[in-house]
């Protein structure tokens, strides 16, 4: 019986390493409220990354809730239906109204061209999602917002690691928000940051993550519990000395999938970055479209068949939820591009450790589907590559 092979699986680094870090926590006897893993790690952080501030949470959520609190965020918000719930449900959290826009077909990520058409007196700032870890139109985004006085806060979910043209675009807009989900590149179990432009709005941040306390007897704002505790930013510290191999080993299997599916499926779209972006190959999207042997949904099931586990990120469209539905942006009509990436895209597994064995396996399940067939021998699948 085959192995099960899971669209991720999380980055641990060995486990006899991180017992000197709990030994260390259980000697200091600090669990939260930034102790010294804490600390540390929001240093490690804003170095690697190329950011000035970074503050950390326990997770992204609460990260992205706190951001708007930050800013005053009221009213409208423009923002992308392709994504994960959690990127419009913080809107709903702080009272906000999303307005949803239609993406771009190359990039995924919401449309610059579409935003303008939807700002009311009511708008206060602008949503984008760097999906799959590919980087907006940053610029032509942030000249929006500059004309019509909006913040933009960058959900950056997908973008650990990512630059352009050799700087992060973590540093865009007003805010960006990291999620260190144990899916995601980069892990703390569960983890979160917002990164920040300067010291004073950092300060604000941290009031809001922890209560709003100054100190023992001042609060400063009507905050909530958001901290990082220690175990997990111990965990980030000893996963930063893994993160660059992490990083090349998926770069090396995007780069494989490249092969196979040239070889084998070459009527099939995938996801490509630019040449002036350094990518963190966070995700491995496929797009089945229609007019081809199967549809999306059967391959999906196929896959599963053969205990392969793919995932139809983002689908349904959040616009499609019951929360959402009733607003007028909502309406399908109006977002005809995202509706139809949903309908297509497939997400195949991409982990460091995922072997070219397992890669094989996975194109010739599809390969079988679309045509139709009993999957491709596996074995052949490499002999394909030199045909």
């Amino acid at each position: 019986m085959k192995k099960a092979i899971y669209v991720t699986s999380p980055l641990l680094p060995p486990l006899e390493e991180f017992i000197p870090y709990m030994e260390q926590i259980w000697e200091n006897k600090q669990l939260t409220n930034a102790g010294p893993f804490h600390q540390q790690l929001e240093q490690a952080l804003a170095d690697f990354l190329g950011v000035k501030h970074l503050c950390l949470f326990a997770n992204g959520t609460l990260a992205l809730l706190t951001a708007f609190q930050t800013l005053r965020i009221t009213g409208e918000v423009i923002t992308t239906p392709y994504s994960f719930v959690a990127t419009s449900h913080s809107l709903l959290w702080n009272g906000l109204t999303p307005v949803f826009a239609d993406i771009d077909p190359k990039t995924f990520n919401l449309n610059p061209d579409k935003i303008e058409e939807l700002i009311t007196p009511q708008t206060s700032a602008i949503l984008p999602v760097h999906c799959y870890g590919i980087p907006c139109d940053n610029d032509k985004i942030q000249r929006i917002a500059d004309t019509y006085g909006l913040k933009v806060i960058y959900d950056a979910a997908h973008a650990f690691g990512v630059k352009e043209k050799g700087t992060s675009i973590l540093n865009y807009g007003d805010l960006s928000v990291l999620s260190f989900h144990a899916t995601k590149v980069f892990n703390t179990f569960e983890g979160g940051a917002i990164i920040c432009p300067d010291a004073k709005t950092k300060q604000r941040i941290d009031y809001l993550k922890n209560f709003g306390f100054a100190d023992e007897t001042i609060v400063m704002a009507p905050g909530i519990n958001a901290k990082m505790n220690e175990v997990q930013a111990s965990f980030g510290l000893l996963q930063l000395n893994y993160i660059d191999k992490a990083l090349q080993d998926r770069a090396e299997i995007y780069r494989y999938y490249v092969e196979l599916l040239g070889a084998e499926l070459p009527e099939l779209d995938y996801l490509k970055a630019s040449d002036d972006v350094d990518w963190n190959y966070a995700y491995f999207p496929i797009f089945i479209n229609p007019g081809l042997a199967a549809t999306r949904d059967e391959v999906y099931q196929a896959l599963r068949r053969h205990d392969i586990f793919s995932r139809r990120y983002f689908f349904p469209l959040i616009s499609t939820f019951s929360m959402y539905r009733h607003l007028p942006s909502a309406k399908i009509d109006n977002l005809p591009v995202a509706d139809a990436i949903s309908k297509s895209v497939l997400c195949l597994p991409i982990y460091p450790g995922l072997t070219r064995e397992d890669q094989e396996r996975i194109i010739a399940v599809i390969a079988g589907e679309l045509r139709k067939a009993d999957p491709v021998d596996p074995q052949v699948v490499p002999a394909l590559l030199s045909a």
